[in-house]
């Protein structure tokens, strides 16, 4: 069960006035016709929900995905292990891009520049997809077989490598349903005031899952490790992230139990959440 809140909000510069056909209403003329409606002052330039930062972010998610995706299926072709990093970053783009669209799709009102995640998750989260590209380029020259040459199964398919792409898949796909089933009662940030209108969601892989979001990013970056043929960030990602979503689950539940009471306890006892060492 995911939590419902407002994401961290960007600054906002100040904006330009608007023209007084802007300022209006909506509101029928004394000749028939209607003055335009409001625009949502957050919509300009330096506001949350700016329309010009959310069209910027996603040209750039847009461009560098199919820059990614076309140097992957070049490097298969000439078979150079690097198509990893570029397989790597084109999953982080649709990863981003995902995050805004579900979110304006599904979750409209919360639907601003942040919900792309591209800057609100720290210098950390930074730091370890670099530290990954950077352990996938040096084992390429350092270990030319990769780590996992053991582990051949179909040809040059590596099951290492099966696994984790079907991690990725699985994983990604069910971060998105879960953001889409929850709708209006998923965001980014945990909800610490029970605000009107939230309610729990226990249907869909909520049924199985209480928390599938989080699930899917567990395990969408564990595949992204082992696509990518990384052991020590496998192990880093693993131990950091059960950590993240241990201490962010203990925090999240102690507040939906104070919301929900015993419904909520009922509904832990009948699911789980799917990562290493959390019930």
């Amino acid at each position: 069960m995911d939590s419902n809140n407002d994401p961290p909000p960007f600054g906002v510069a100040e904006r330009p006035s608007r023209p007084s056909w802007q300022a209006s209403s909506s509101r029928p003329g004394t000749n028939g016709s209607t003055s335009p409606p409001d625009i949502d002052p957050s919509n300009y330039p330096g506001g949350k929900k700016s329309l010009s930062g959310i069209s910027i972010r996603a040209f750039l998610l847009g461009t560098a995905l199919g820059i990614s995706v076309s140097l992957t299926v070049l490097f298969l072709v000439l078979s150079v292990r690097l198509w990893r990093v570029t397989f790597f970053v084109a999953s982080l783009c649709l990863f981003h891009f995902l995050e805004y669209y579900v979110t304006a799709r599904y979750n409209t009102r919360h639907a601003s520049m942040g919900a792309f995640l591209l800057t609100s998750n720290g210098w950390a989260y930074n730091v370890a997809h670099g530290s990954a590209i950077t352990e996938c380029i040096l084992s390429h020259f350092i270990f030319p077989e990769g780590y996992f040459w053991w582990t051949r199964a179909i040809g040059s398919l590596k099951l290492q490598l099966i696994l984790g792409l079907l991690l990725v898949i699985v994983g990604q796909t069910v971060r998105s349903l879960a953001m889409a089933h929850a709708g209006g009662n998923f965001n980014h940030t945990v909800q610490v005031v029970h605000k009107d209108g939230h309610t729990m969601v226990t249907d869909g892989v909520y049924r199985i899952l209480r928390h599938p979001s989080y699930f899917g990013f567990f395990w969408w970056s564990i595949g992204t490790q082992l696509v990518l043929e990384n052991i020590l960030c496998f192990w880093a990602y693993a131990l950091i992230l059960r950590a993240f979503f241990s201490n962010r689950i203990q925090n999240e539940e102690r507040f939906l139990v104070l919301f929900f009471h015993e419904e909520y306890l009922d509904y832990m006892k009948r699911t789980w959440v799917g990562i290493p060492g959390l019930s």
